[in-house]
């Protein structure tokens, strides 16, 4: 997916995207910030990199991000590089009770960072279910939980590779390096409609239920 081409918006893209380990409610829609994510890694020449695209909920973008990494060990680590990287950013431009939107294309990074945030509110702080996390990842790990307890809410969804934004800006960082350069920008997204439809997404409404 070229990333000068139009792609759907990020809050489709999560709208439509499953949320492992957390219910995707009606309401979903209305995160304030959405981040899609991802790190890539080349076994031959040992070279990886991260993108990061921030838009919020109506669209408008706050930042991108194409960023060589010469420094990870292997493409499980580089994800979780880039969603420390996409959050530290936020965190700077959002207010701190921004609901969150998080996309990524790796399976165990979006169950863990949803495990993380269930394990935020719940009143001992354990995880439902253990992390899974890559050793040389740990610290970033860290890095994610404490973004996470910093927004005023968050949860992440599940895309395919070739659905995320973000992939052509971790695989090639020196085709993209002119979007490091674009203006920062510290928007906040407008205020929904109070009538906008509460409807659940396409991919959560039930098909099965009888008049």
């Amino acid at each position: 997916m070229a990333v000068h081409g139009r792609h759907p918006s990020l809050r489709d893209l999560f709208d439509e995207s499953p949320t492992p380990h957390i219910a995707h409610p009606p309401h979903t829609h209305h995160r304030d910030f959405y981040v899609t994510s991802d790190g890539s890694f080349d076994r031959e020449s040992g070279a990886g990199g991260l993108g990061v695209i921030i838009e919020t909920r109506d669209g408008r973008r706050v930042a991108r991000l194409s960023v060589p990494d010469s420094d990870v060990p292997d493409n499980n680590v580089a994800e979780y590089r880039a969603l420390h990287l996409g959050l530290d950013v936020l965190a700077v431009r959002a207010p701190r009770n921004a609901r969150v939107g998080v996309l990524v294309d790796h399976d165990q990074l979006a169950a863990n960072v949803n495990n993380a945030v269930l394990a935020h509110n719940r009143t001992d702080c354990r995880p439902p279910k253990p992390f899974s996390v890559p050793l040389a990842g740990k610290h970033h790990w860290r890095g994610i939980r404490a973004r996470i307890a910093g927004f005023g809410e968050l949860r992440a969804a599940r895309i395919r590779s070739e659905q995320n934004p973000a992939h052509p800006l971790a695989n090639a960082p020196e085709q993209y390096a002119h979007v490091n350069r674009e203006p920062e920008r510290c928007l906040l997204p407008d205020v929904p409609e109070s009538s906008e439809p509460q409807i659940p997404p396409p991919s959560r409404a039930d098909r099965h239920a009888s008049g």
